[in-house]
């Protein structure tokens, strides 16, 4: 929700401009919070604002203002303000910022900025997306390996001002290759040896990525080892960035966005709801419902193949929904049960045959459960003198015996069908929640009739 506390202040401000006030609104409060009493504010007026404070200041409040704002302020305020503003952001913050910006105007801002922060740019726009190196940032805290602690302590404390994070203190030889990690405490403890090399106090056990390592692993590999940041290396071994917790966390939440799309067949899409075209979203959904639409088809034909037998025993319609639903709903939870377990690396494809007999004995196990349910419900469902006579002697068991059956399958294809995507190559949280469906209808119908048949002939 929109804070409009200050905005009529605010806008009464820039009307006079009163820088001395707007200063003052700056500086009052934290930066997030600033930025979120402008929320109300166009991008031009909210720039109007962030010039009457310092550029550290500006830096920080822009950081916070939604992205789409963040874009319209680039591609439309004074090129040489925006330059100076963007020169002084992180390299991997900048580089994802440019990514969104009009191809023309970006050519147009990278002339202003400084050599250095251009080549960075240059560089890390080289790396592909969802890569460690379109991930990283280049401002890493390191040191050399011949170093004394006195000298090391002297070297950080005039590029602090520049760096991330100085938590982590990584450790290169002549050549910049990695050769250990030692952290900010420890070089601080052993002030009292300022003679001491830190070579001899760093860690040699390190956990690197590589710049073409996907971004997956890189969340996978901060999370499991619970790291504030983690080092990122070339085909040579030389340190050329890092990847903070924030950066990560940022990836965790883009990564979740989309697996929470791709389990409602909906493809993922590039920037947020509001910002997407009605075409994009007229396409990324429309291709999964066709999909599931032609598998309803072949539902429908199965439906259509047992007409006779359903106009013969007319009560079996009534549970065709709950037998269906059932098997659906196993299969999607065996579906995503592997793809999490998949995504997080708790199994591989090489599991194949564990898994297969796990779901196997889950599914009769949960089939057994509903199959209670379901004969309690089919009994006093069709307790008339029709279902009771000699023919229909078995008729009780139909309903309770297609749940086990159904379910158990469900359960199984569910587990199966993201392994085999997964095998092919393709994406399995895109892929198989429709397909889950559409197989676990089908067979849900042919088991369901079969069933009937053999039992009520």
């Amino acid at each position: 929700m929109v804070n409009t506390l200050f905005l009529p202040e605010l806008r009464e401000m820039l009307a006079e401009n009163n820088s001395f006030e707007l200063h003052e609104f700056c500086t009052a409060l934290h930066p997030a919070r600033t930025a979120e009493f402008m929320e109300g504010l166009e991008a031009a007026d909210s720039w109007s604002v962030l010039r009457h404070a310092d550029l550290k200041l500006r830096e920080e409040i822009f950081a916070y203002f939604p992205h789409e704002k963040q874009i319209a302020i680039i591609q439309t305020q004074d090129r040489s303000e925006i330059a100076e503003l963007l020169a002084d952001i992180a390299a991997d913050d900048r580089v994802d910022l440019l990514h969104d910006v009009q191809p023309t105007i970006v050519e147009e801002l990278l002339p202003l900025l400084p050599a250095d922060e251009r080549r960075e740019i240059l560089k890390l726009r080289e790396y592909p997306e969802n890569t460690a190196g379109a991930m990283m940032t280049t401002e890493v805290a390191m040191i050399g390996d011949a170093l004394t602690v006195r000298k090391a302590i002297d070297e950080l404390s005039r590029e602090a001002e520049h760096l991330e994070t100085i938590y982590y203190i990584y450790v290169v030889d002549r050549d910049q290759r990695l050769r250990g990690v030692v952290t900010a405490r420890r070089l601080l403890t052993a002030l009292g040896k300022p003679d001491k090399l830190v070579r001899d106090l760093m860690d040699i056990d390190l956990i690197v990525v590589h710049t073409s390592d996907p971004s997956q692993e890189v969340t996978a590999k901060v999370a499991k080892y619970d790291l504030h940041a983690i080092p990122v290396v070339d085909d040579h071994e030389r340190l050329v960035g890092i990847i903070t917790h924030d950066d990560v966390i940022d990836a965790f939440r883009q990564e979740a966005t989309e697996d929470a799309q791709r389990s409602a067949a909906v493809a993922p899409l590039e920037a947020g709801y509001m910002q997407t075209s009605l075409l994009t979203l007229w396409w990324k959904r429309g291709v999964w419902l066709t999909v599931l639409f032609v598998t309803a088809m072949f539902t429908a034909s199965a439906l259509r193949y047992y007409e006779g037998q359903l106009i013969r025993w007319g009560w079996l319609i009534i549970f065709i929904p709950l037998i269906m639903s059932s098997g659906g709903n196993s299969g999607n939870q065996s579906a995503t049960l592997i793809i999490t377990a998949l995504t997080t690396g708790n199994i591989k494809l090489s599991d194949w045959r564990r898994i297969l007999w796990r779901e196997l004995l889950v599914g009769l196990m949960l089939g057994g459960m509903l199959a209670v349910a379901g004969f309690c419900v089919a009994w006093f469902q069709t307790m008339g003198p029709e279902h009771k006579s000699h023919s229909y002697v078995w008729w009780p068991l139909v309903v309770p015996l297609t749940l086990v059956l159904v379910v158990t399958c469900g359960a199984v294809s569910g587990s199966v069908l993201p392994l085999l995507f997964k095998r092919l190559g393709l994406d399995p949280a895109l892929m198989s929640n429709p397909f889950v469906a559409g197989v676990s209808d089908i067979l849900a119908i042919v088991i369901y009739m079969t069933v009937a048949v053999l039992l009520l002939r």
